[in-house]
């Protein structure tokens, strides 16, 4: 497929997925993060591929998962799913194990090159132009920062999932001839399975505020436990958390039953 030359009806479906991309923050939540937001932008690629109704909810509920980026580049791994979900339908090869991985290996590169040139760069170069200019008075500035900063957002979410759409299933097409779909898939099981560890290790942190004391020696429980392996409490709780979900516990569930046990362990001294 040559990039950018569409049917009417992949124009209409990229059209709707820009739009629903656009909300990718109104259903942000601490369990799921962009899950939602990622499950309302695939809706319209559902609706299009997908004919039989209880195969578009079980779709659109694979969708419905974790899933975390930067809000631009969100659109890229958008535009490379739905050509996945085409070559799913269409030809068979794809399964839901290969996209939900392709999903997962890609969310933490994206989200590095968007945020060090979206937040990083781009929105401290409108900020400066905008603050200098209202700071003499001049109105200008918020305009500025706002076209600047703002509007290059929306037209690179277009671009992007258009670029993700046509890249995706050129990719796809030369990986079929080529024979490497088998490697590929484990590749980007094991690069999403890497992205997940990545995300417990910094971002779950356990920290005990516990220490023993006998006599006159003390012993902080944290730094005896890291000396066996550092950060296995958060691995613990990870795991526990995972297998409790399995067991059909909920996620909200979970967070609160968390934030009691901490608040009374914090109460004795144990954070």
């Amino acid at each position: 497929m040559a990039m950018f030359n569409y049917s009417e009806q992949e124009k209409k479906t990229l059209r709707k997925m820009w739009v629903n991309a656009g909300y990718v923050f109104a259903g942000f939540n601490m369990v799921k993060m962009e899950g939602n937001g990622f499950a309302l932008t695939m809706a319209p690629v559902l609706d299009e591929l997908y004919k039989d109704e209880q195969e578009r909810k079980e779709a659109l509920r694979r969708h419905n998962g974790f899933f975390n980026t930067h809000a631009v580049m969100f659109s890229l791994i958008a535009g490379i799913t739905y050509a996945l979900e085409r070559q799913k339908m269409e030809t068979g090869a794809v399964t839901d194990e290969v996209i939900e991985n392709i999903k997962a290996s890609l969310m933490g590169p994206t989200a590095g090159i968007g945020d060090a040139f979206f937040f990083n760069c781009l929105r401290v170069i409108a900020a400066g132009i905008g603050i200098g200019l209202c700071s003499q008075g001049n109105i200008l500035g918020v305009f500025l920062f706002i076209l600047i900063y703002g509007v290059s957002q929306l037209v690179g979410r277009w671009y992007l999932l258009q670029i993700g759409y046509s890249f995706g299933t050129t990719f796809i097409d030369s990986v079929f001839e080529s024979g490497l779909m088998e490697p590929l898939t484990k590749s980007a099981g094991i690069v999403g399975l890497t992205m997940v560890g990545a995300m417990v290790a910094t971002t779950v942190n356990v920290k005990l505020n516990w220490t023993i004391t006998v006599g006159e020696t003390s012993v902080v429980v944290l730094d005896v436990i890291n000396s066996i392996m550092p950060g296995i409490l958060s691995i613990i709780l990870v795991f526990v958390l995972v297998r409790l979900i399995k067991k059909g516990v909920k996620p909200i569930t979970l967070v609160f039953g968390i934030l009691f046990i901490t608040i009374a362990l914090a109460a004795v001294g144990v954070f």
